[in-house]
């Protein structure tokens, strides 16, 4: 059985007690915090039958590796999700009434608080996973959990080691990929997310790198019609993803 974790903030366990109340061994929590929303944790922790333990500010960030915890973290067992982008591909292909696939692949973010938001902007639009290649890459970590306030749970993050490759391997499942570049001549607006789709967005500042860029199918832009250049990358995922939904919708 794999090693235990530490999640930490409302959010971030609160969805853990909703949706796999069974893998939460403990929670810990400041019992100086009698306000409601507290008070409305602790309810839904006892009915999910898990052990509570009282912890002091000190406690908790040790626990949590930041003062960030808002009184509250837990102890967990990792859920199991699909072992593999291929395994999760397969399982779509063989179900019944599920969208086609929408990806977000993330080439070179590496801010642990990035991530986290983008997380969470691909829970919100259903993206069914994030990819992002093992180097030049954050991997999941407490701080990722508590930014993405319970996507790091739902949403599966795939780091591979070559992400050019992972793209052509889409590729060869009828996914068009869609890289994003401000210097595009269409807007994202303009093409059809309907089908198979991946968005493949770059770090805030460099982009995409090239081998990345050259791999994509088709680039497309944010319009901009302000003083700034460019926006937050977990932004830009919003922007594209909602985009997607709402065609799909």
């Amino acid at each position: 059985m794999s090693s235990p974790k530490v999640l930490f903030g409302f959010h971030a366990v609160g969805v853990r007690l909703k949706t796999a109340p069974a893998s939460v061994l403990e929670v810990y929590f400041d019992a100086s915090r009698r306000d409601a929303r507290m008070r409305q944790f602790i309810d839904r922790a006892n009915e999910a039958g898990v052990r509570l333990i009282e912890a002091d500010g000190l406690r908790l960030a040790k626990l949590a590796g930041s003062h960030g915890h808002q009184g509250v973290a837990a102890l967990v067992q990792p859920v199991a999700q699909a072992r593999s982008l291929d395994d999760l591909l397969e399982q779509m292909e063989h179900a019944d009434d599920v969208d086609p696939p929408l990806l977000l692949v993330l080439d070179g973010v590496t801010d642990p608080h990035n991530l986290g938001a983008c997380l969470r902007v691909a829970d919100g639009a259903g993206a069914h996973a994030v990819i992002a290649p093992k180097d030049h890459a954050a991997g999941l970590n407490a701080t990722v959990a508590k930014v993405a306030s319970g996507a790091a749970e739902t949403v599966p993050y795939f780091m591979v080691t070559n992400l050019a490759r992972t793209l052509n391997e889409l590729k060869e499942r009828n996914i068009w990929i869609i890289g994003t570049s401000g210097d595009a001549p269409k807007t994202i607006y303009q093409v059809d997310l309907k089908g198979p789709v991946a968005l493949v967005l770059g770090a805030e500042g460099p982009g995409m790198r090239q081998l990345t860029r050259k791999t994509c199918d088709e680039l497309v832009s944010i319009p901009m019609h302000g003083a700034v250049e460019s926006l937050n990358v977990s932004v830009a995922s919003g922007v594209c993803l909602y985009e997607a939904l709402r065609q799909r919708s």
